[in-house]
């Protein structure tokens, strides 16, 4: 594999990137206007009155800001700066999903062991740091080190979505849940988008402070290090929740486990 392997990319112009992110900036507050106003919005602005709802968007949209860029800069970094087929980036990256998988037997009881409250502040952090590895990877770096990063920080990603998931919804009562999904689905997919946008504005902006227009293997270190960074300041959402934030939801479940128990004795 090549360290050197280079790509021809297309500039695009600064003017078209600003009016379009002006545009969405405007979009987003014309929306807020109307919310307000709205008797029945499509999203309900008045959810984020609930802290742990409110952490879920903000904290859960950055931290998939940074995961978004994953699966973007990753294969272009093994296939254009390594010289990996596309075979090989993919049967590399799809470790990760293994270790994803994987978390799904142990989260319930680093749950009990820890709650949400550390569990999301700890972890956003152990999170960024391996979205950020992938920025040491070189040509040289053994296939089985990258397999253990790559597996490692999809488990330890996929607890912090796990955890996201289940605390924002902590404080949502059943008549608002249908309006808190849509919320929560429609800023998912905004944020990984994002993800993609900003870590490829990073890749442009590489090039053109080499006034280049070939991918080279250093332009993915700032791209892999600025979506870390975002990534871990979800952590700061996070850890202004209260310490006991999730309980309310885990109570439920105990006392609807112990329901079921009773029942079933009962049957």
């Amino acid at each position: 594999m090549s360290g050197s392997a280079v790509a021809d990319v297309g500039g695009v112009s600064p003017l078209l990137i600003f009016v379009l992110f002006g545009a969405g900036f405007l979009s987003v507050l014309l929306y807020v206007f109307h919310a307000k106003r709205a008797r029945a919005p499509i999203l309900d602005l008045k959810l984020l009155r609930f802290p742990t709802f409110r952490a879920g968007i903000v904290g859960g949209s950055l931290f998939r800001l940074g995961v978004g860029a994953m699966p973007f800069l990753l294969p272009l970094l093994l296939q254009l700066g390594f010289g990996m087929s596309p075979l090989q980036s993919g049967l590399l990256t799809f470790v990760a999903a293994i270790g994803a998988m994987g978390m799904k037997v142990a989260a319930g009881r680093i749950l009990n062991w820890f709650g949400f409250h550390k569990v999301l502040v700890v972890n956003a952090v152990i999170s960024a740091l391996f979205i950020a590895a992938p920025a040491l990877f070189t040509a040289g770096t053994p296939i089985i080190l990258m397999l253990l990063v790559l597996f490692v920080g999809g488990f330890f990603r996929s607890l912090q979505f796990t955890c996201i998931n289940a605390i924002s919804y902590a404080e949502i009562d059943q008549a608002e849940m249908s309006q808190a999904t849509s919320f929560t689905s429609a800023f998912q997919q905004l944020a990984l988008s994002l993800g993609v946008t900003v870590s490829a504005a990073f890749l442009q902006l590489s090039l053109a402070l080499r006034s280049a227009t070939n991918l080279v293997t250093g332009d993915f270190m700032p791209a892999f290090l600025v979506v870390a960074l975002v990534a871990l300041v979800s952590a700061i959402s996070f850890a202004r929740l209260p310490r006991d934030a999730g309980e309310e939801m885990a109570r439920r479940k105990r006392v609807g486990s112990a329901a079921v128990a009773v029942a079933n004795s009962r049957s």
